[in-house]
């Protein structure tokens, strides 16, 4: 990893603690809370454990945050890595407070692909709590006796602490459901028997989602079985691990979905039919359009015959008859920026990201000669892409 010379900087999503081959590696604020709530939770908890450690075991319990943070680092660098090599573009990797997640293509994957970049992270934490053993091995070996013993004795505890974070981090990870990495194996799953990767991606946040109900379940449910109930602090963690899971999983499920209609989203189709007018025409002219085409709006265009602004009937309606041949069609028409409008066949995710860029809320649509065809809404195409209805 190649830090930066000026250390960490800041960023509005967190710090920049440097960079491994071009992607940035983020610290994000959200971390510093949870390692807060490490230290706050297992301090006490160490220290009633092992009482010769006194003040020290919050010092342990921060020490048990950054082995987290390593740990995390490090999964999320194997899928850094796996991804590279494929040749995806990787955008960042991020530790918050979730753990951490890595950003990047996802266009160029295959279901095998996207299970070995998936499974790195898992393999990497694996391979860490192997190392954390054969570390404890020898620290076991090197044992001492005397006032040195303390020193040993932490010193094993943090690496028991390792090896089982490492242990928790990739055994969590490989159950089959989204946002864990085990749910790319449901997604490759399906997505290789459909062909549609969207497919398998919702049929793994959806088993992301019967995780979360296991988890609750057996974690706040099993010990009232038990004749007991859960203490407080396996309450707040169950909840908020579960909550994370439940959203990253239904966010997976909302965005497969969305893309699933993409390819069902054009600008034709979903364009109300429009007439078209000059801009140099008059009030009274558009008036004499209005009665041949009653409901259908009228599109203006310049001297270059591009569409310009669309004609406002509020507007329209309300101009004197006395100066109707005399009022400019532009005074009574909302413009259009420039390059508002699309061929009636443009479709699916460029049309989208085409309309993203521009300020409009509604469109022109014209024919392959350049005729003004019709007439697209923003709300209609956000309507199209979520499913839900305009209101």
């Amino acid at each position: 990893m190649s830090g930066s010379a000026d250390g960490a900087k800041p960023r509005r999503e967190g710090f920049v603690l440097g960079s491994v081959r071009g992607t940035p590696v983020i610290l994000a604020n959200s971390w510093f809370l949870i390692a807060a709530v490490t230290v706050l939770l297992f301090g006490p908890q160490l220290q009633a454990i092992h009482p010769a450690l006194g003040l020290r075991a919050y010092g342990v319990a921060f020490a048990y945050a950054l082995l987290l943070l390593v740990s995390v680092f490090i999964h999320e660098l194997a899928h850094a890595v796996a991804a590279k090599i494929f040749g995806w573009t990787t955008h960042k990797i991020v530790l918050n407070l979730w753990g951490g997640h890595t950003e990047f293509d996802f266009s160029k994957a295959t279901p095998g692909k996207a299970l070995v970049v998936a499974f790195a992270g898992p393999v990497a934490n694996f391979v860490l709590a192997g190392l954390g053993a054969l570390l404890k091995l020898v620290l076991l070996d090197g044992g001492t006796a005397g006032p040195e013993s303390l020193g040993m004795d932490m010193a094993i505890l943090l690496t028991r602490i390792f090896i089982g974070a490492n242990l928790l981090i990739g055994l969590f990870n490989i159950l089959p459901g989204l946002p864990l990495d085990g749910g790319r194996l449901v997604e490759s799953i399906v997505w290789k028997s459909t062909g549609s990767q969207e497919k398998g991606t919702i049929a793994a946040g959806w088993a992301g989602r019967v995780i979360v109900v296991l988890i609750v379940v057996v974690a706040l449910g099993g010990p009232y079985v038990q004749g007991t109930t859960p203490d407080l602090t396996t309450t707040f963690i169950v909840v908020l691990l579960a909550g994370f899971l439940w959203m990253g999983a239904s966010a997976s499920i909302k965005g497969a979905a969305i893309r699933l209609r993409l390819p069902e989203i054009n600008a034709g189709t979903l364009a109300v039919p429009a007439v078209s007018a000059s801009s140099q025409c008059s009030v009274a002219q558009l008036w004499t359009l209005r009665g041949e085409y009653p409901q259908q709006p009228i599109v203006l265009f310049g001297a270059d015959g591009r569409p310009s602004a669309v004609v406002d009937e509020n507007a329209l309606a309300h101009v004197p008859p006395q100066a109707a041949a005399l009022t400019p069609a532009t005074s009574v028409a909302r413009a259009l920026s420039q390059g508002a409008y699309v061929p009636n066949v443009a479709a699916g995710s460029e049309l989208v990201s085409y309309l993203a860029q521009l300020p409009d809320t509604e469109y022109a649509v014209i024919d392959l000669d350049g005729k003004i065809t019709g007439l697209l809404s923003q709300a209609k195409v956000v309507a199209a892409i979520t499913g839900k209805p305009i209101h």
